[in-house]
């Protein structure tokens, strides 16, 4: 669980709502018809934008941006370093019945096992590296163009909020919900659009940073196991892809 995108949803809703109910309550801020034009409406721009199970994809996506269920990626050296050792020692044949929690190197190391080329493993890890950025980028694509969306739609509800009570001035009763779709649809816009869409297809966009990075690693590491690498220059080769806080842990670890 990512405590900090629960923290940073629930502080940003409780301090918009507290100021609400420090200015007269929450009732004179919930407007339906304004509510209907910036979700709906963002909604069915996302869908003319991209195929509609890219859409219903990346919306579950978001699910990531509250669980992170990476490892640090400096756990996977000392584990390439044990198996490289296994596999001087006793060849390649010996890690078959290895457990490697990492399914990632997994693949690559049953792919070694299994007899394919260096070259032919790390490109086919390569390949599959490729795939999932490209499907990580669909998805935050979609909240980025959410983000955008969103406040457009709020200006487009302020448009139609405005016309309507122009359109009134006789009638005194219907400026004030008129208005309130003015005035409302700008805010609800800007409300999803900094706090919840913006947010969170940064986070993605972070947690594909961090993946990418971890796969990486396990593709440098695949290929020493391959290649036969002592312990020295495997650990010296992996901490180039850690920063110093991590190489520091990684040093403390031993």
């Amino acid at each position: 669980m990512d405590l900090g995108t629960i923290l940073g949803l629930g502080l940003g809703f409780g301090l918009i709502i507290t100021a609400m109910v420090l200015g007269g309550g929450v009732m004179p801020f919930v407007d339906a018809q304004s509510a209907l034009i910036v979700i709906f409406g963002t909604f069915a721009a996302t869908l003319t934008n991209q195929k509609m199970p890219y859409v219903i994809s990346g919306l579950k996506s978001a699910v990531q941006a509250f669980f992170d269920k990476s490892s640090p990626k400096a756990e996977l050296v000392p584990l390439i370093i044990d198996l490289a050792g296994k596999a001087r020692k006793e060849g390649l044949v010996a890690l078959e019945g290895e457990e490697i929690a990492d399914p990632f190197m997994a693949r690559g190391v049953r792919l070694g096992v299994d007899g394919l080329s260096p070259e032919l493993i790390t490109e086919t890890l390569k390949g599959e590296l490729s795939a999932m950025k490209a499907r990580h980028e669909r998805a935050q694509q979609i909240f980025k163009f959410m983000s955008a969306t969103a406040p457009s739609m709020g200006l487009i509800g302020t448009i139609i909020g405005l016309v309507q009570m122009l359109q009134n001035l006789d009638d005194p009763d219907s400026i004030g919900p008129a208005m309130a779709v003015a005035l409302l649809t700008t805010l609800y816009g800007a409300i999803l659009a900094f706090v919840v869409y913006g947010p969170i297809g940064s986070k993605l966009e972070n947690r594909t940073a961090e993946e990418v990075a971890a796969k990486k690693l396990a593709i440098a590491g695949v290929e020493s196991i391959l290649k036969g690498d002592n312990s020295m220059v495997i650990q010296s080769k992996l901490e180039s892809f850690l920063s110093p806080e991590e190489r520091a842990g990684l040093s403390g670890g031993d």
